[in-house]
């Protein structure tokens, strides 16, 4: 009996052990696309800048956590490689195509191919232009962005009050890039009056938008035509008031050539993208603005798009007048730019999360 009762003191002992030390169950882990979850297609220009990076990788998170499996590629901005990543997209069986295209001219033949699937597209941020395959268009309202840049120009240089001239400078992104045509024009819808007036001088003659364009928005390729614009037309001492820069990565080739080759007062600079080296260039004086386009947001918008698709449902629209690809009007959901300025970084990107503090060192 004694030997019974010991034993269950025991057992009873190592249990009251077991229960006082035990663990709490691990958390499941995320759960991972069925085996039969549908596919969806995203295709990227590039990685060589940093908003792509995010863009694609904003979106693959989304989606997966929506049940669905992602096959996200990057073109290498070479429009053969991104129409091969494309054709085996469609020839794996992808069921909605999300394409951000490296020239919007490029991709008719293939996207010929969707279209005789029944594949959906949704052209991401730059319209696909003359195919009829592409059946949505999600990006940000970039007549908009040019819009703020120009307007931040006009603040900026007090062109509704002071005298002038102010001499400025045009750069913008890719011609084959269709959004080129609304940044630059939503911008020159606020200067162009000024450049008609006088207020606006620009010394280098360069104001048309095939002038201007800088192949695939690369930054030395902005930065060796604005070495020429300052050797040519700067070098005496003349002043730069202002430059127009559709983006970052052509205001940051702006920037590297003003500073080997320019010595007045630094310009207003604008930009578009908010990427690290710009951000922290703003907070540093050397550029004076930034549109910040959340990816975040535009990707969220893009898996509601892709769902809606999946269940047989409409997606979320909010345009249907303004993108024409050659084919007819594309319906389209735009997103909101933010104008951002060096006192709102910490308000905007820091504190939303989007970029932390230790990234900005």
């Amino acid at each position: 009996m004694k030997k019974f009762v010991c034993l269950v003191l025991a057992m009873l002992f190592v249990f009251s052990l077991c229960a006082c030390g035990a663990k709490p169950a691990a958390a499941p882990a995320a759960a991972a696309p069925a085996a039969d979850a549908k596919l969806v297609g995203v295709s990227m220009p590039t990685k060589d800048l940093q908003r792509w990076n995010q863009d694609g990788a904003n979106m693959e998170k989304e989606l997966i956590a929506a049940g669905y499996k992602v096959d996200l590629q990057y073109g290498s901005n070479d429009i053969p490689t991104q129409v091969s990543q494309v054709e085996n997209m469609i020839a794996n069986g992808c069921q909605v195509l999300v394409i951000a295209a490296i020239d919007g001219d490029s991709l008719g033949t293939v996207l010929a191919q969707a279209k005789e699937k029944g594949i959906p597209v949704i052209a991401y941020d730059r319209l696909i232009m003359g195919s009829d395959a592409v059946t949505y268009y999600a990006t940000f309202d970039n007549w908009l962005v040019g819009v703020k840049q120009g307007e931040f120009i006009e603040d900026a240089l007090d062109l509704k009050n002071a005298a002038g001239p102010f001499n400025i400078e045009f750069i913008t992104g890719d011609p084959g890039d269709n959004n080129i045509n609304f940044f630059f024009d939503g911008a020159m819808s606020i200067l162009q009056p000024y450049l008609d007036s006088g207020k606006l001088v620009c010394p280098s003659g360069q104001t048309e938008k095939a002038t201007v364009a800088t192949p695939n928005w690369a930054t030395d390729a902005a930065q060796a035509r604005f070495e020429t614009i300052l050797g040519s037309n700067y070098a005496d001492g003349t002043k730069l008031d202002a430059v127009l820069c559709s983006n970052d990565s052509t205001s940051l080739g702006v920037q590297n050539a003003l500073k080997a080759n320019y010595t007045g007062e630094w310009p207003v600079l604008t930009g578009q993208d908010c990427d690290i080296l710009s951000t922290k260039s703003m907070l540093a004086g050397t550029q004076s603005m930034s549109v910040f386009k959340d990816t975040r947001t535009l990707a969220s918008k893009v898996v509601e798009m892709v769902d809606a698709i999946m269940q047989g449902k409409e997606p979320p629209i909010n345009d249907t007048e303004t993108y024409d690809n050659g084919t007819g009007i594309i319906p389209s959901f735009l997103c909101e730019p933010v104008a951002c300025t060096p006192d709102m970084i910490n308000d905007l990107l820091v504190a939303s999360g989007y970029y932390t503090e230790a990234d900005l060192k």
